[in-house]
């Protein structure tokens, strides 16, 4: 049986910000946040193995999910000093990013199956194999719930979790489903 209290303990103690039950029912994968990664305005479109397409249509993430029943979301939330504040962001994002990771392979040493999703593209790699030669590291690459067609706001929504924090903050959203 996982005991999702345990494992919120644990994500907190590793030093999220936020560590709250994702409801699997939730989630709704939406061609629209799919459309969004296809204007390509983080330039990884068609570019990584763990970003669309590379991660596979919207019915194979859903066919992914689809047997996940528990599972929960974290956040790395910061301040800025301003709304150009891009050091501290980046460096939020590293500290989620490491954090999310570390978390990852403790969860995945306890569970079956585990699937990690992230904020932002996968960046195991420098310079991705997408689409010359399969994923080095295919267990340790990590989508973002965005590639998975997941709009974060709604399912921080629909999971009573803050998905804004007021002006001068930032929170890196991604999610681990359990099974």
């Amino acid at each position: 049986m996982i005991d999702l209290e345990v494992i919120i303990k644990k994500a907190l103690d590793m030093g999220f910000t936020v560590a709250s039950k994702l409801d699997c029912y939730t989630i709704n994968l939406m061609p629209e946040v799919r459309d969004m990664c296809a204007a390509n305005k983080c330039n990884m479109y068609n570019k990584n193995w763990a970003c669309p397409p590379g991660c596979g249509s919207l019915e194979e993430c859903r066919d992914k999910i689809k047997n996940y029943k528990v599972g929960i979301i974290v956040q790395t939330v910061g301040e800025l000093e301003d709304s150009m504040d891009f050091e501290s962001m980046q460096e939020i994002e590293e500290r989620h990013s490491k954090i999310f990771m570390k978390f990852s392979d403790e969860l995945k040493k306890e569970y079956d199956s585990v699937l990690s999703l992230g904020a932002g593209c996968c960046q195991k790699c420098s310079k991705c194999s997408y689409p010359d030669a399969p994923c080095r590291y295919p267990e340790r690459a990590v989508s973002s719930m965005e590639a998975y067609g997941m709009l974060v706001s709604q399912v921080c929504s629909d999971n009573n979790v803050k998905y804004y924090y007021g002006p001068n903050t930032l929170a890196y959203t991604g999610c681990f489903l359990i099974e």
